[in-house]
C-alpha cells in the first residue's frame, strides 16, 4: 500500500496551490486526477484577481503568470467598473489569463517542487480511522494518508462520501458556454436585450486602452442565456442551437463545437470545510455564479489558508485545532461571495424594476467611499480575519513594503517564498527575542520610512513589530514589550520549542 502525509484529490488551480504550498513545507503530498493529463477541455475561469496575484507573488511566481497574461481593470460590480489602479500597492490590477494556462503554469511549479500526480485515476472510496484515511482509487489502487483534501469541484465526491452537507439554493437561470466554429460571425462583446445576457469573443485577444481588442481567425466563444433553466444532462450543440436563436433570432450556422458546457447560478456551501481528517476546498466546498469571476481566486486562497496550517499539524508542530480555524475563516468569505453573486445574479434580470435597482446601485458606486469598499471586497483586498483585537493591521493582508535591512533593501513579499511566517522588527535592531520559536520563525530587523496604507482603508499608525503568518495576513503587532507575542506564536505556530 503507497503512503503519503496529504493525498488531494484535482489537479486544478486550488488542489496544484495547495500541493504547492505543502512541499513548501515539506510535507509528503501527492495529487490524484481523474484527467489523463493536465490538458483542459474549456477556458473556464479567465483570470486573476489583484490578492490573487499577491498571492502568488509571496510564494516568487507571480511573474510566471504576469508575463503571459493581460493586465487589466477587471473587478465590477452591477455593471459599473471599479478602478483600483490608485491602490497603494504593487499589483492594482487584475490579469487576463484563461483557466488552462493558469493550470499549466502552477502545474509546472508543483513539477519543480516533486510532487506526485496520479492522473487518469478517481477516488472510488474511502474510510477514516483516528490515525488516517484508505483510500481507494479506480483500478485497484489503494493509498494510506493522514489527511484527504477534496479539491474536486462543486460535485465533490469526497464531501458527498463524507457526509457533509451542501446547503443552499437551487438554480433559477442557467447559461450554456462554447467553444464552436459559426458559419456567419456575430459581433463580438457583451449583449443585453430584453431576454438576458449573452455574449461572443475569440480565445487570443489583446487588452488595450483597457478595451479588450479580439483577433482575427480561430473559433468563436459563445455565452447564451437559456430560456429555461438547463436540464441536468450534459448540454448538446442541438441546446446551444436553440439558444441562441431564442435570444439572438439566428444560430449563426454553429457547427463543429471543441466543447459546450453549461453553469447556473446555483449557490451552495459546505455546512462544514473539514469533518476530522477529510478537508474541502474550491469548489467542493463553495458553488455560486461565475458572475465577478470570484470562483477560482476564492479557491486559491482558501489553498494558500489551509496549506501551512495542515502542514505543520501533519509536521507535529501545532496541534490539530489550528485546523479549526480554516473552516473560521474561509467560510465567512465564501458566504459573502454566494451573497455578492446571488445580488449581481438578481441584477442581470432584464425586467424594468430589476434595471432600476441597477442603476441606484451605479449611483451610489458613482461615489469615492462605496466604489472603494466594493473594489477592494471584488478584488480579494479586504479580507479580514478575526485575530483579535487591536492595531487596524490585526487580520488583514500586509503590505508589500520596501524594507531596508543591514543586507540591503528587500520586499516583505520576498520573506514569504518559502511559506514561512515571519516576525517583523522595525524597532531597536535585536530588541525582539523569540528563540523558543527560532526554528519555525523568521525574525527579520528592518526600517520603513514610507507611509503604512490599506486599500479602502486608508493610512494606519506604523507598528513597531509585525508578526506576520504565511498567507501573509498579521497575527500580531506591537512594540519591544513583546505584550502577546508569546501568545500569538503558540497560538499559530506552535508551542515554544524546549530549550
Amino acid at each position: 500500500m503507497t503512503e503519503h502525509a496529504v493525498l488531494i484529490v484535482g489537479a486544478g488551480p486550488v488542489g496544484l496551490m495547495l500541493a504547492g504550498e505543502l512541499a513548501l513545507a515539506g510535507v509528503d503530498v501527492a495529487i490524484v486526477e481523474r484527467r489523463a493529463n493536465q490538458d483542459l477541455a474549456g477556458s473556464r475561469a479567465g483570470g486573476l484577481h489583484s490578492r490573487t496575484i499577491e498571492v502568488l507573488d509571496q510564494r516568487g511566481i507571480a511573474d510566471r503568470f504576469l508575463s503571459q497574461g493581460q493586465k487589466a481593470q477587471v473587478a465590477g460590480f452591477a455593471g459599473v467598473r471599479l478602478d483600483i489602479s490608485d491602490f497603494p500597492m504593487r499589483h492594482n490590477y487584475g490579469l487576463g489569463l484563461w483557466q488552462n494556462h493558469i493550470e499549466r503554469i502552477l502545474a509546472g511549479w508543483v513539477a519543480e517542487l516533486a510532487v506526485p500526480i496520479y492522473y487518469g485515476r478517481e477516488v472510488t472510496g474511502f474510510a477514516q480511522d483516528e490515525t488516517g484515511v484508505d483510500v481507494e482509487l479506480s483500478a485497484g489502487q489503494r493509498l494510506r494518508v493522514e489527511y484527504l483534501v477534496g479539491c474536486d469541484g462543486g460535485r465533490s465526491v469526497i464531501r458527498k462520501a463524507a457526509g457533509i452537507e451542501f446547503p443552499g439554493w437551487d438554480p433559477t437561470t442557467s447559461s450554456l458556454i462554447a467553444q464552436v466554429e459559426m458559419a456567419e460571425e456575430p459581433e463580438l462583446g457583451i449583449h443585453h436585450n430584453a431576454f438576458g445576457i449573452h455574449s461572443f469573443g475569440k480565445l487570443d485577444y489583446e487588452i488595450r486602452d483597457g478595451q479588450v481588442v479580439y483577433k482575427d481567425g480561430g473559433p468563436v466563444g459563445v455565452m447564451v442565456t437559456e430560456e429555461h433553466v438547463g436540464h441536468a444532462g450534459e448540454p448538446t450543440l442541438r441546446d446551444l442551437r436553440e439558444a441562441l436563436i431564442a435570444v439572438c433570432g439566428t444560430d449563426y450556422g454553429v457547427h463543429s463545437p471543441i466543447w459546450i458546457s453549461r453553469f447556473t447560478d446555483m449557490s451552495r456551501q459546505a455546512a462544514a470545510y473539514r469533518d476530522r481528517r477529510i478537508l474541502l476546498a474550491g469548489d467542493a466546498a463553495h458553488v455560486h455564479a461565475p458572475d465577478g469571476g470570484q470562483g477560482l481566486n476564492i479557491g486559491v486562497q482558501d489553498a494558500v489558508n489551509l496549506g501551512w496550517k495542515l502542514a505543520q499539524v501533519v509536521n507535529r508542530t501545532s496541534p490539530e485545532s489550528l485546523l479549526d480555524t480554516y473552516h473560521a475563516e474561509r467560510h465567512p468569505v465564501a458566504a459573502r461571495v454566494l451573497r455578492n453573486t446571488m445580488a449581481l445574479t438578481a441584477l442581470r434580470r432584464p425586467d424594468e424594476r430589476t434595471k432600476a435597482v441597477g442603476e441606484v446601485i451605479a449611483e451610489l458606486l458613482g461615489m469615492e467611499e462605496p466604489c472603494k469598499r466594493f473594489a477592494a471586497m471584488q478584488s480579494g483586498l479586504d479580507v479580514h480575519y478575526d485575530v483579535g483585537e487591536g492595531h487596524s493591521l490585526l487580520g488583514r493582508r500586509m503590505p508589500d513594503l520596501e524594507l531596508v535591512t543591514a543586507s540591503g533593501p528587500l520586499r516583505v513579499f520576498s520573506l514569504l517564498h518559502d511559506a514561512r511566517p515571519v516576525l517583523l522588527n522595525l524597532g531597536e535592531p535585536g530588541g525582539l527575542d523569540i528563540a523558543p520559536w527560532a526554528d519555525r520563525v523568521q525574525l527579520i530587523d528592518a526600517e520603513y520610512r514610507g507611509v503604512w496604507e490599506l486599500p479602502a482603508i486608508g493610512e494606519v499608525a506604523a507598528p513597531v513589530a509585525v508578526l506576520i503568518r504565511p498567507d501573509g495576513y498579521v497575527a500580531w503587532t506591537g512594540d519591544q514589550t513583546q505584550v502577546g507575542l508569546a501568545d500569538a506564536l503558540t497560538t499559530w505556530f506552535g508551542p515554544p520549542t524546549a530549550e
